[in-house]
């Protein structure tokens, strides 16, 4: 009896309520889950995770890709992980400008005394900001958009 052969890639579904964002074959994922960040290889035992905010990345040979995830669900099957994330943000599509004003709001709105303030909104919004700011600081290190080439084997 011959044993089923493992997946050489999984096929990775990033999805929002707006729109389909990634539909690509890959090597590797990172994902940011309620419980930590975990990654997931072909073959992966499948699973349904409750997501984070934070920063996912995905690859493809040598290349890593970024992008800023909030809220939702993973599903991961040994060939297939599918994100169904509220917010999905490439690198390229994150104003950082506007991302560090939207950080410096949620601080002062934690900061405050008032008692009409939502603490959890205002974290939210925090979290949420970093992440962007994380993910859009990936772009200047790579020099390219959203791209982050990994340095090769040492020998």
């Amino acid at each position: 009896m011959a044993l089923p052969t493992l997946p050489t890639s999984i096929e990775l579904n990033i999805v929002t309520p707006d729109r389909g964002l990634v539909r690509e074959q890959v090597d590797e994922v990172e994902i940011p889950g309620a419980q930590g960040y975990f990654g997931v290889l072909p073959g992966h035992t499948p699973l349904l995770a409750e997501l984070a905010v934070g920063e996912l990345w995905y690859r493809q040979g040598q290349e890593k890709t970024y992008l800023a995830i909030a809220y939702g669900f993973a599903e991961v099957l040994p060939d297939r992980v599918t994100v169904l994330a509220q917010i999905a943000e490439r690198a390229e599509d994150i104003d950082p400008a506007r991302a560090e004003d939207a950080k410096k709001r949620a601080e002062e709105r934690l900061h405050q005394a008032a008692r009409d303030v939502d603490y959890d909104r205002a974290r939210a919004a925090l979290q949420k900001s970093l992440a962007r700011l994380q993910v859009s600081s990936r772009v200047a290190l790579a020099g390219r958009v959203g791209r982050q080439r990994m340095p090769p084997p040492q020998a």
